[in-house]
C-alpha cells in the first residue's frame, strides 16, 4: 500500500525551468572538498516551512496538515532547535499551535515541502558549512514554485552560509546518502528531461559529486509520471548508518510500486559502498490498513519517510497494530541510541508525503 502525491494541477502553474549555471546569483565558494553529512550527524537545527496552502490542498486537509506540522516541530525542539518559514497571515495560526518553542521567520512559499525546497547543507573536513541550492523548479513543472525557488537562499541567509547554485534541477527528497561517500538517487527523478533534458548519468555524477562529496552513486530505477516527485528516492530506502539501509517494499500485490520495490532491494542487497563494503538491506513492509479519515489512492503509507534528529527518530505510525510495531522495532534496532517517537501525521500523508518530506536538517558547524 504505497501511493504519493498525484500531479497537483494548479492555477498559474509556470513553464518549466531549465537547469542553471554555477554561481548565478549565488555567492561562489569552492566546489570540491564538500561533503554531504549523513542525517545522523549532528544537527544545528532543523528547517521546516510552514507552507500549507488552502489552494493546493483543499479545505478538508488544510487545518489537518497545519495541525500536523506543528506536531513534527514541537515533536523534534523536545530535541534540537527548529527554525519554520511562515507567511504574514499565517504567524498567528502558527503562534497558536507552536507558542514560543519554534522560531518563526516571516516569508513568503507556495508549500510546504522543506526537504525539497530548502538548501542542502555541506561541509568541509575544516568544519565550515556552504548550503547547496538545487534550482528547485516544482518537481519538473508540476506546480507553481516562484515563491518555493526562493527558499534555499532564503534559508541559507538566515543560516548565514554561502550559497552554491548547482548546475543540475534535483530536490533534497531525491538523494540519500551515507556520510562517506556514497549516495542513492532515482533514475526517474534524477535524469528525467523535466528536470535535467539531455543528460546522461555519468554527465550528471560529474555534476553532482563535487559538490556533495560522492565517490559512488547507486541508482535505482524509480517509477516516472506517476506521482508528483516522479519516485524520490527518500520514499524508497534511507541509509540509517554507513552500511545499513532500510527499503520499502509494497505488500499490496495491485500496486504500481510491488514489483520496483522488490527490484529496488535486490539492487541494494548487490551494491557496494564507495569504500566496497557491501550493505545490509532492513526491509520495512508497508501497512495493510490505514485510519479511515484519510484513506485516499494519494495516502503514503510507508515507513521510510522518518527524520533522524539529535537523539531521536520521528517516524510515522498508521493505525496498523502490528505493522507499526515492526516499522518501530526495525529503526529502534538500528538507532540503539536515540528515542524512537512516533507520530500520526496523516494529513501530510493524504498529500503524498511523510515527515522526512517536510524536514530539512542544518549540520553543525565547527566555524
Amino acid at each position: 500500500m504505497i501511493s504519493r502525491r498525484r500531479f497537483i494541477q494548479q492555477t498559474g502553474l509556470l513553464t518549466l525551468t531549465l537547469p542553471l549555471a554555477c554561481h548565478l546569483g549565488a555567492t561562489t565558494v569552492r566546489t570540491s572538498g564538500w561533503l554531504m553529512p549523513d542525517e545522523a550527524a549532528p544537527h544545528a537545527r532543523t528547517w521546516m516551512v510552514f507552507g500549507a496552502n488552502k489552494d493546493i490542498w483543499g479545505r478538508r486537509l488544510f487545518p489537518g496538515v497545519q495541525e500536523n506540522l506543528a506536531n513534527i516541530a514541537l515533536t523534534i525542539a523536545e530535541y534540537e532547535p527548529v527554525s519554520m518559514l511562515v507567511r504574514q497571515r499565517d504567524m498567528a495560526r502558527a503562534y497558536a499551535l507552536m507558542g514560543d518553542r519554534v522560531d518563526f521567520i516571516e516569508s513568503n512559499m507556495n508549500d510546504l515541502w522543506a526537504r525539497d525546497t530548502a538548501p542542502l547543507f555541506v561541509e568541509s573536513s575544516m568544519g565550515e558549512c556552504a548550503a547547496i541550492d538545487f534550482n528547485f523548479n516544482g518537481w519538473g513543472g508540476k506546480q507553481a514554485y516562484r515563491l518555493d525557488a526562493k527558499v534555499a537562499a532564503l534559508i541559507a541567509n538566515h543560516a548565514q552560509l554561502p550559497r552554491e547554485k548547482a548546475s543540475v534541477v534535483m530536490e533534497g527528497g531525491g538523494i540519500e546518502v551515507d556520510g562517506q561517500g556514497t549516495a542513492i538517487i532515482t533514475e526517474s527523478c534524477a535524469l528525467n528531461k523535466n528536470r535535467n533534458p539531455g543528460m546522461s548519468k555519468a554527465e550528471f555524477e560529474d555534476a553532482l559529486s563535487p559538490l556533495l562529496g560522492l565517490q559512488k552513486i547507486i541508482w535505482l530505477p524509480g517509477i516516472k509520471g506517476r506521482d508528483i516527485t516522479d519516485g524520490h528516492t527518500d520514499f524508497y530506502a534511507r541509509f540509517t548508518t554507513p552500511g545499513n539501509v532500510v527499503v520499502g517494499i509494497d505488500t499490496d500485490p495491485d500496486s504500481y510500486e510491488y514489483d520496483v520495490t522488490r527490484e529496488h532491494a535486490d539492487i541494494l542487497a548487490n551494491a557496494t559502498d564507495a569504500q566496497g563494503n557491501k550493505l545490509m538491506v532492513h526491509p520495512m513492509d508497508t501497512p495493510n490498513t490505514v485510519r479511515e479519515r484519510y484513506d485516499s489512492p494519494d495516502f503514503a503509507a510507508g515507513y521510510v519517510g522518518f527524520y533522524v534528529c539529535n537523539g531521536a527518530v520521528i517516524m510515522q505510525e498508521f493505525g496498523d497494530v502490528e505493522a507499526d510495531r515492526k516499522a518501530k522495532n526495525t529503526l529502534a534496532s538500528l538507532f540503539p541510541d536515540r528515542d524512537i517517537v512516533a507520530l500520526n501525521v496523516d494529513a501530510i500523508a493524504a498529500g503524498g508525503g511523510s515527515i522526512h518530506c517536510a524536514t530539512q536538517q542544518e549540520p553543525r558547524c565547527l566555524m
